[in-house]
């Protein structure tokens, strides 16, 4: 299995030590947000070291402006007259990467929507009126953070986005990997990435997106979805070889 939280690989030791005493292989990752020409794009990077200065400067930098983006959203609600604090987001989100499914499930909390996709119908969705833009990094920065690491990234969820043109100009910013198998892909979708991905020399990966509790925002379960060892294969044969031994250790 793969952990790839949102900007963020505060649990990939214990995933590693746990894994190692079930005999589950584990790989390291980190969901990412870049900049795309639609807006914006989650990259995978696998196969990431513990403890490397840079990769863990870089997320908690990132992980910064989500909090100040939520605090900025709480301020809007708050305008709009809705009853929540910074602490009810905190409280959801937890030790995890603060981001808008957070403030979505205090307004469920707080009853002020029934649910998390009314949550963001009405306020947090692009244009709604507690939305607010993230900055964002280019994928050629992210790219090259994670190959100095000797990682490989892979864009995340395409959906019909992923054209073969679409994949060549990302391929030009460094990316190495598309996600083919996901739960919000469909047969027809699954079909067409993997045959361009193929054609275009690209790796593939794929993954169920469980987010972990259960609620309404999960995309899948993990575990259900079916991806080819062969593919984890490619993945690690794809990783960049570093000038020397990497320090920090490897997933």
């Amino acid at each position: 299995m793969a952990l790839t939280d949102h900007d963020t690989i505060a649990g990939v030791a214990e995933a590693l030590e746990e894994g190692a005493r079930l005999g589950i292989e584990v790989i390291s990752g980190c969901e990412f947000s870049v900049k795309a020409a639609w807006g914006e794009m989650h990259l995978l990077g696998y196969f990431l070291p513990v403890g490397d200065p840079e990769l863990e400067g870089f997320l908690t930098s990132e992980r910064q402006m989500r909090v100040a983006r939520a605090e900025q959203m709480v301020e809007s609600l708050q305008a709009w007259g809705v009853d929540i604090q910074m602490d009810d987001v905190l409280a959801e989100a937890g030790n995890a990467a603060v981001g808008r499914p957070h403030v979505a499930r205090a307004l469920v909390r707080r009853g002020t929507v029934p649910d998390i996709s009314a949550a963001f119908d009405e306020f947090l969705g692009l244009g709604r009126r507690a939305y607010v833009e993230k900055v964002l990094p280019t994928l050629r920065e992210v790219a090259d953070l994670v190959h100095r690491s000797g990682g490989v990234v892979s864009a995340a969820h395409l959906r019909e986005k992923a054209s073969r043109s679409v994949l060549i100009t990302l391929m030009d910013e460094g990316l190495d990997a598309v996600e083919v198998e996901h739960p919000s892909h469909s047969p027809d979708v699954v079909k067409s990435i993997g045959v361009v991905a193929e054609q275009l020399g690209l790796k593939r990966s794929g993954g169920s997106d469980w987010h972990g509790d259960g609620t309404a925002d999960d995309y899948g379960f993990i575990g259900t979805r079916s991806v080819p060892m062969t593919w984890l294969d490619e993945l690690r044969q794809g990783r960049p070889t570093l000038p020397s031994a990497e320090p920090f250790g490897t997933a």
